[in-house]
């Protein structure tokens, strides 16, 4: 897993993923959301890596 920044324009995937949610109810921007995550996970493909992210992910602090 790799947790050094990879993106090549970090800031321009930020912005591009906060006006894909503008105009959204809460409903609809938790399922782009849950779309987002499956097609990126499908992307990575590798169970340890997605499992790996999985937990990191969630032992992050807030």
């Amino acid at each position: 897993m790799k947790t050094a920044l990879h993106l090549q324009d970090a800031d321009g995937f930020y912005e591009l993923l906060l006006d894909a949610h503008a105009g959204l109810s809460p409903e609809q921007s938790q399922l782009l959301n849950a779309r987002l995550i499956l097609l990126l996970a499908n992307q990575v493909g590798d169970a340890t890596v997605l499992r790996q992210c999985v937990e990191a992910a969630r032992d992050m602090p807030e």
